[in-house]
C-alpha cells in the first residue's frame, strides 16, 4: 500500500456534530492502523455560511477527543496552508484549465434567471429541474453565447460562475471501500458550480485540488457526499490525475434513536441528550446547545461509544482503549446501513469507564462539585464516600444525588416513610440504639453491624422496622448505600447527633 494520508476536512459553518466526530475518528484509526498521516484541513470556501468561533470549536472538540493531527493549522506540515481560504490563489488556474479544455464553462445567469428556469421545468412536470445537459443551451453561458459576447461580459466584470460540463449519457463507475461498485448515469447529474467570480472555489473543486496536492490516499467521509462521487471522479479524469485518485469510503449515517432519519440537533433537544462533543453557544442567537464534555462524559468513553456506531469488530467486546481500536479497526468492518444512536447506551459506556477510574481521580473531580456547593472536606473523607457510591453513578455529577446526606444532616424527613415506619415506640427504640452505638469502641462498618444485629436479636425487634427508622433518622429518606457503611464514614458523634435530632423533630411532626 502507498503511504496512507487521510484528512478530516470540516467546514466552520457551526458546531461539530457527533457524526463529524465519528468521521474524524474513523480517519484517525485508519491512519494509525496503517502507520499513516492524519491531517486537519479547514474547508472555509463558503464565506457566506462562515460562523465566528466555529473553527476554534472544531479544533478544541477534536483535541478533547484525543484525536491528534500530524498536519494541521496548529501543527504545520509540508502541504499547507491547511485553511482553504488561504489557498484561494491556487484554485483559479485549475478552474480555467477545465474551461480551456472544454470540460467546464462560464455561466452568467442571475439568481432570477435560474429560478425562472426551475419554475418553467416544474410547470412542465419535468422531474429533472437542474442546470445541465438538457438546459444549458437555453441559459446564458459560454456554450450558448458567442465568443465575443463571453469576452465582453468577462471584461466588463459581470458576475459569473464556472460550471463543470457533464458528458452526455455516460455510466460512471466508482469503487467504494464500503459499498463496492457504485454506478451513476451522467444524464441525471447537474453541471455543478466549481468556481465563483469572487475568487472562491466551491467545495467540489477545492477538495479535489487539495486532496491531489496534499497527496491524500484515502477519502473517508459521510454518506451524504456519495451523490458527489461521480463529479469528483470526473474531475480526477479531466485533470489527468486518475492514477493518483484516492480510494473512497462513504460512512453510514448516524440515525435518530427511533432509527428513522438522520440524527439532528432537534433530536437531542427533544430527547435531552447532546449531539455535539462540547457545549456550543450560537454567536447570533445566544442559544446554548449541550455538549458531551459538559454533560459529564469522559472523552475516552465518548470515543469508545462513537467507534461502535457503524463499525463492528466482529466480537462481543464493547470496551476498547484507543490503542485497541487502532489495532482492530478496518474499513471492511464498517457497515453500509445507518447506525441508530442510543442515548442510554452512551450513558452505559460512561458508567463502565467511571468504574475504571481510580478513587483518587474521582475524588478530585467530585471535590470540584463540592466546592461549587460550598462544602470543604478532607480528600480522605470524600474518597471513602466515592468508593461506595460510584457503582450507582453514570457520571461524577450523579455523586451528589447519591451522597448529599454524607455532607449535611437531614433538614427534613420523608413523609411517606414517617407514616409507614416511625411508630409510637420508635423514639424509645432509637434512644436505645444511641446507647448501643455509644458503647462501640471500634466504630467500623462490620463491627457496628455485628453489635447492632446482636442487640436487635436480644430485644426481638424487627430488623426491617428498626433499620428503616435508623436510615430515616440519619439520611432523611430511603436512599443510600449500606447503612453501616454510612455511619462508619460520618462517625459515631455525627450519627448519634442525627438520631437525637430525628427523635426531636419527627416526634413533633
Amino acid at each position: 500500500m502507498e503511504k496512507v494520508r487521510v484528512r478530516f476536512a470540516p467546514s466552520p459553518t457551526g458546531p461539530l456534530h457527533i457524526g463529524g466526530v465519528r468521521t474524524a475518528l474513523f480517519n484517525y484509526l485508519f491512519a494509525k492502523k496503517n502507520n499513516g498521516v492524519f491531517i486537519l484541513r479547514i474547508e472555509d470556501t463558503d464565506q457566506t455560511r462562515y460562523v465566528a468561533g466555529a473553527e476554534n470549536y472544531i479544533i478544541e472538540s477534536l483535541e478533547w477527543c484525543g484525536l491528534k493531527f500530524d498536519e494541521s493549522l496548529k501543527v504545520g506540515g509540508n502541504y499547507g496552508p491547511y485553511r482553504q481560504s488561504e489557498r484561494k490563489e491556487i484554485y483559479k488556474k485549475y478552474a480555467e484549465q477545465l474551461v480551456n479544455q472544454g470540460n467546464a464553462y462560464y455561466a452568467f445567469d442571475s439568481s432570477e434567471e435560474l429560478e425562472e428556469m426551475r419554475e418553467k421545468l416544474k410547470a412542465e412536470n419535468n422531474s429533472n429541474q437542474q442546470y445541465g445537459i438538457f438546459t444549458r443551451m437555453q441559459m446564458k453561458n459560454s456554450l450558448s453565447l458567442t465568443k465575443d459576447e463571453v469576452e465582453k461580459k468577462l471584461n466588463s466584470g459581470e458576475n459569473y460562475v464556472i460550471r463543470i460540463k457533464m458528458p452526455e449519457n455516460e455510466e460512471l463507475e466508482v469503487d467504494d471501500l464500503i459499498r463496492g461498485k457504485v454506478v451513476f448515469n451522467t444524464n441525471v447529474l447537474d453541471d455543478k458550480v466549481l468556481y465563483k467570480s469572487d475568487g472562491m472555489p466551491t467545495y467540489h473543486l477545492a477538495n479535489i485540488v487539495d486532496d491531489h496536492l496534499m497527496e491524500i490516499s484515502h477519502v473517508i467521509r459521510g454518506e451524504e457526499w456519495l451523490p458527489s462521487l461521480p463529479l469528483h471522479k470526473l474531475l480526477y479524469r479531466y485533470f489527468a490525475w486518475e492514477n493518483t485518485m484516492p480510494l473512497f469510503a462513504h460512512l453510514p449515517l448516524l440515525l435518530k434513536p427511533t432509527g428513522k432519519g438522520k440524527l439532528s440537533k432537534r433530536d437531542g433537544d427533544q430527547g435531552g441528550f447532546p449531539v455535539f462533543p462540547l457545549e456550543w453557544k450560537d454567536p447570533e442567537t445566544g442559544d446554548i446547545s449541550s455538549g458531551y464534555r459538559e454533560s459529564g462524559y469522559f472523552a475516552d468513553s465518548f470515543i469508545n461509544m462513537m467507534a461502535l456506531l457503524g463499525w463492528n469488530p466482529g466480537t462481543e467486546q464493547e470496551i476498547f482503549t484507543m490503542q485497541e481500536l487502532i489495532e482492530q479497526f478496518s474499513i471492511e468492518k464498517v457497515g453500509k446501513s445507518g447506525s441508530k444512536f442510543d442515548p442510554e447506551k452512551a450513558k452505559w459506556f460512561n458508567h463502565q469507564y467511571l468504574q475504571t477510574k481510580t478513587d483518587d481521580e474521582l475524588t478530585g473531580l467530585y471535590q470540584i462539585i463540592l466546592k461549587e456547593k460550598g462544602f470543604v472536606f478532607e480528600n480522605s473523607f470524600v474518597k471513602n464516600i466515592v468508593s461506595i457510591i460510584k457503582e450507582r453513578a453514570n457520571f461524577v455529577s450523579d455523586f451528589w444525588e447519591h451522597s448529599d446526606f454524607f455532607f449535611k444532616s437531614p433538614g427534613e424527613y420523608d413523609i411517606k416513610m414517617i407514616k409507614k415506619w416511625w411508630k409510637e415506640e420508635t423514639p424509645n427504640q432509637m434512644k436505645e440504639l444511641i446507647k448501643v452505638l455509644n458503647e462501640i469502641e471500634n466504630f467500623k462498618s462490620e463491627n457496628i453491624e455485628t453489635i447492632v444485629k446482636q442487640w436487635l436479636e436480644e430485644k426481638n425487634y424487627k430488623m426491617g422496622q428498626i433499620m428503616t427508622a435508623f436510615r430515616l433518622a440519619v439520611v432523611g429518606e430511603g436512599k443510600g448505600p449500606h447503612m453501616f457503611d454510612i455511619v462508619d464514614i460520618i462517625g459515631k458523634k455525627e450519627t448519634i447527633e442525627r438520631i437525637e435530632k430525628a427523635i426531636k423533630n419527627i416526634s413533633l411532626s
